[in-house]
């Protein structure tokens, strides 16, 4: 299968209280860019894409089940404060409701956590995506679509591998887990 780098402009629509909500939006200036083939957008969105050419329009859904999966109230864990404490401080300027923060399992594994409430002894986060449970509707156009360079391929396996996020966006604090600010987010899809 061949390796195509791929950028979209795209908003992404929820339906929330009966009413269709744009929760994100990669705009043509600021696209999202992924390589096919390399697993990391949601396999249905890349099935999705793929078949198009440069300038397509497109509209798709993707149900709940290949998407995020169902919301699990046990992926709300309460930790101990501690966890966020470094020198003896708490790190309030990145642990707050609303946060989102990149954690690390056991094994060592990478992911996203949604804080969604701060107490005296205590952080409880959301493991869960924030569209779990969620269709998801894309509507957008290819912006570009061509065949990936090995320069490229290695870059997102770089990228992938935590040797950095390459998205030069330059205000990712050490690291793309830290998250761009909103005016310097470059859309590479890896600054949050």
């Amino acid at each position: 299968m061949e390796n195509k780098y791929i950028t979209v402009a795209y908003k992404l629509y929820v339906m929330q209280d009966g009413q269709k909500t744009l929760v994100e939006e990669a705009t043509v200036e600021h696209p999202f860019q992924f390589i096919s083939g390399l697993g990391t957008t949601l396999e249905r969105f890349e099935t999705e894409i793929t078949a198009l050419k440069k300038g397509d329009k497109f509209e798709f859904v993707i149900p709940t089940a290949e998407a995020y999966g169902e919301y699990m109230p046990e992926g709300v864990r309460t930790v101990s404060k501690d966890m966020f404490t470094i020198d003896g401080v708490f790190d309030e300027e990145r642990i707050f409701p609303g946060a989102v923060i990149p954690l690390q399992d056991n094994e060592g594994h990478h992911f996203y956590a949604t804080v969604s409430e701060v107490t005296n002894d205590t952080v409880t986060v959301d493991l869960n995506h924030p569209h779990a449970g969620k269709d998801l509707t894309f509507e957008g156009e290819v912006v570009e679509s061509r065949t990936a360079t090995n320069e490229e391929i290695q870059e997102m396996v770089k990228m992938m591998s935590g040797e950095g996020c390459g998205c030069g966006c330059g205000d990712c604090g050490g690291g793309c887990g830290d998250g761009c600010s909103d005016e310097n987010n470059c859309g590479c899809g890896h600054c949050h």
